[in-house]
């Protein structure tokens, strides 16, 4: 869930763990992201090549990355992404899609983090139709609180299960056509909050080219509705990793019994776990309810999930 409910309960969580906010900003450095943000981003490219050599590369350092804010065709305009790779070789491809807050700076990281594992990795802007990531990231950082919800909820409306697959498509079309991708290799879809039910639409509409996922604190997978994002298991062709929060299961007990049902209906492996003492949104490094030992067991799973799927 991300909604009115789960700010009041993160102030509860931070307030039970005294956490205060100055504390979270010196964990937040202790992790590197007040010195690594200002080398997130590169120079911006088009559909064309992503050059491979570090020489040629928009933005390449002693990380041995390639790193490039990108710009994709889609069928509803140009999508503003993030693109980070290995500076040498071809790799399985991955797009990652953010949470609530958007494409950003500590995602950036995170899709470097996961390009120094040996993938090619895409970071979109989910609402790009409405706003750049680098605006958004902005704009919020400027607002009062109360004033971002609806802010940002006016960019996600303009989303659906369509434009999920029109995207997708746009991306995956995209990374076919870079050296740095590996297409022999099938694509990992990774997704946190709102990004979260991306993620098992696309495995399921694009089953011939999705091999693994990763779903994290993510809202709405089980729904009554026809087209629920966990029914989309019968279509797939993919490896799962479905991380819950603790508090969207207390809320929401019987969502992992019938997402390992559907699962297990379409004999298709999935790891679903509800991860104790985190919090939605405890995985994103700038998250409030950040829990550091939970998120790092998280992406550890992911690894071993993209590296017996895509490696």
């Amino acid at each position: 869930m991300c909604n009115h409910e789960t700010e009041t309960e993160a102030q509860i969580y931070l307030a039970e763990k005294s956490l205060t906010r100055r504390h979270f900003g010196s964990l937040a450095a202790a992790i590197g992201l007040a010195v690594s943000f200002a080398g997130c981003s590169g120079g911006t490219q088009t559909n064309a090549q992503i050059p491979a050599s570090p020489s040629a590369s928009p933005s390449s350092g002693a990380d041995d990355l390639i790193k490039s804010d990108v710009i994709i065709d889609t069928p509803d305009g140009n999508a503003d992404a993030y693109f980070v790779t290995p500076n040498s070789g071809k790799h399985p491809a991955v797009i990652i899609w953010t949470d609530i807050r958007g494409l950003r700076s500590a995602f950036k990281l995170m899709g470097e983090r996961l390009a120094k594992a040996g993938y090619s990795v895409l970071v979109v802007n989910p609402f790009y139709r409405g706003v750049s990531g680098a605006e958004m990231e902005a704009k919020i950082a400027s607002l009062p609180q109360s004033e971002v919800r609806s802010y940002i909820f006016g960019f996600a409306r303009a989303t659906s299960a369509a434009t999920n697959r029109t995207d997708a498509a746009a991306y995956i079309n995209w990374l076919d056509g870079q050296n740095a991708v590996d297409t022999s290799r099938k694509i990992g879809v990774m997704g946190y909050c709102y990004g979260g039910p991306i993620t098992l639409r696309v495995a399921a509409m694009f089953p011939e080219r999705v091999g693994a996922g990763g779903s994290f604190h993510g809202a709405s997978l089980v729904t009554d509705a026809a087209d629920s994002p966990h029914l989309g298991a019968s279509k797939m062709n993919a490896e799962f990793l479905i991380a819950i929060a603790d508090n969207d299961d207390q809320k929401e007990p019987q969502a992992k019994v019938k997402l390992k049902q559907a699962f297990d209906a379409a004999s298709s492996s999935a790891e679903i776990e509800v991860y104790t003492d985190a919090q939605h949104g405890w995985c994103p490094p700038d998250s409030q309810v950040y829990h550091e030992a939970q998120a790092e067991r998280a992406w550890e799973r992911l690894l071993v999930t993209f590296g017996r799927a895509l490696t």
